[in-house]
């Protein structure tokens, strides 16, 4: 059965002086509805790249993206995107930066849904206390909570996170990796996440992408994560198959040789 995204034969390729520069190349992958999948590789092997493509911030050179029956051909509110950078609005208030894209997503909406939508989506990441409060006197992890809420709001098909917790402390990032486990567990989005972090991969996911190192750079090898949801850390950890795993991971990263490239 073809999956709810399918990522076929997708390619990147940049003109330099030098000639072509070919970033990604014979990309392919099928995501499955509500699955959640990593994707894993050095710095610079086009991990973002095929992040981008997917999320039509990026033009694609070769091969297409489709979700949910659709070929996309550049941004939308089918997808949601979270990057490491929460890019809001630092002036406006947490309710405000999520309204804005409530409010082009659900335009024909009465005011009072598009509110309910808002402040659902800002209790859910805990920020029912401070949802009036400006970006700029956030925490960081606060504001990625404003972010992954922003994402949830729209009611996007898929989810497309960028190194979300890339910028945060550890214990932060434990937190968040909790707090949107827990609101995929209602919510099951199909979703995939671009880490450098072998642990968050094996915590989240239920399969890694791992990525050859570019340039060309595709799919070199695929993880199947068996742990069951929902997750606790401790029961991941404790886990008979986890470190064999983790090594598995870590062997592959280690044998690939590292050639910095664009991201």
């Amino acid at each position: 059965m073809a999956g709810y995204v399918e990522i076929f034969r997708l390619g990147k390729t940049y003109a330099t002086p030098g000639g072509p520069a070919v970033i990604v190349e014979g990309f392919d992958l099928e995501i499955a509805p509500g699955e959640f999948v990593a994707l894993i590789g050095h710095s610079g092997c086009g991990k973002s790249t095929v992040l981008g493509m997917i999320a039509g911030l990026c033009p694609i050179t070769a091969g297409g993206v489709v979700v949910a029956g659709r070929e996309i051909d550049g941004p939308g509110p089918d997808r949601g995107v979270v990057f490491q950078s929460p890019s809001l609005f630092p002036w406006m208030t947490a309710f405000e930066n999520v309204m804005l894209g409530a409010s082009q997503v659900f335009p024909h909406a009465r005011p009072a849904e598009r509110k309910a939508i808002v402040e659902y989506h800002l209790s859910l990441v805990g920020l029912a206390d401070a949802m009036h409060v400006r970006a700029r006197e956030l925490s960081q992890g606060m504001q990625q909570r404003v972010g992954i809420a922003r994402a949830f709001a729209l009611s996007p098909k898929m989810l497309l996170l960028d190194e979300p917790f890339g910028m945060l402390d550890s214990l932060t990032r434990m937190e968040l990796q909790e707090v949107l486990l827990d609101l995929l567990a209602g919510d099951q989005k199909t979703t995939l996440m671009v880490t450098h972090d072998v642990d968050e991969a094996l915590f989240m996911a239920d399969r890694v992408i791992m990525m050859t190192t570019g340039p060309r750079a595709r799919i070199g090898n695929i993880l199947e994560v068996p742990f069951a949801r929902p997750r606790a850390r401790t029961a991941v950890l404790e886990h008979p198959q986890y470190y064999a795993l983790r090594e598995r991971l870590i062997g592959f990263l280690e044998g690939q040789v590292h050639v910095p490239a664009a991201a």
